[in-house]
């Protein structure tokens, strides 16, 4: 098995989860769950291809990436890693998701568009089509978001009617902040699960469980220091 079956790196997926903070007006390095880039990245999916020549990984068919509180869902997930070591993403789905809990709050930093592009070179995230950032209840919407790091600049474009979405019914750029200092809307209780500790009743006509999908499933154990 080849070792760049593994080109998932930490930074990659942190990096683009931190930068999309700023879009809200947040400094975002302190602002995501820090012991996530501590814990091991969970890859599933149904299907991944491997050019060693050109340094790409291609996960296809309802990927799912978690990493501590990170989760980050599509159709399909494409890495690169360039001859510097630095990491370039492209998630597809319809739409592709993500969501990290905050540092030290009960409260989520998520997106979602029908394509996210990251750049480890230039620090850069774009979230093309149908696009969206919350934080907590503070919200942004566009047909095109974009961050540069570097740059420390922002930018969020409407696509115009034909760009509609329930969101943004007439395709424009559209944003909602709350006040500062509001209080978050209380959670609803969660009901108590069952006794895990008592088995279910079952009988001699029960069914056999049926076989698990076979599905493509890695942990990688990662540190904190890129390539």
């Amino acid at each position: 098995m080849s070792k760049h079956f593994f080109i998932v790196k930490p930074h990659l997926m942190m990096g683009m989860m931190l930068i999309t903070m700023s879009l809200l007006g947040f400094s975002g390095r302190a602002l995501a769950e820090a012991a996530d880039r501590d814990k091991p990245i969970d890859l599933e999916a149904d299907s991944v291809k491997v050019d060693d020549s050109k340094q790409i990984s291609t996960y296809s068919g309802n990927v799912i990436l978690t990493q501590g509180t990170l989760v980050i869902r599509a159709d399909k997930l494409i890495v690169r890693e360039d001859q510097g070591g630095f990491q370039h993403s492209t998630s597809l789905g319809n739409p592709t998701t993500f969501k990290q809990k905050m540092e030290g709050k009960n409260e989520y930093m998520e997106g979602s568009a029908l394509r996210i592009e990251y750049d480890g070179r230039m620090d850069k995230v774009q979230l093309f089509t149908k696009a969206w950032v919350k934080r907590g209840e503070d919200i942004v919407h566009g047909d095109y978001i974009m961050y540069d790091a570097n740059a420390e600049y922002a930018e969020v474009i409407g696509g115009g009617s034909q760009a509609a979405t329930p969101g943004t019914p007439n395709g424009r750029v559209r944003a909602i902040i709350q006040p500062k200092g509001k209080k978050p809307a209380a959670q609803p209780a969660v009901p108590a699960k069952p006794d895990a500790a008592k088995p279910a009743a079952s009988s001699a006509n029960d069914a056999p469980a049926p076989a698990k999908s076979m599905r493509f499933s890695r942990s990688l154990e990662v540190g904190t220091q890129p390539k």
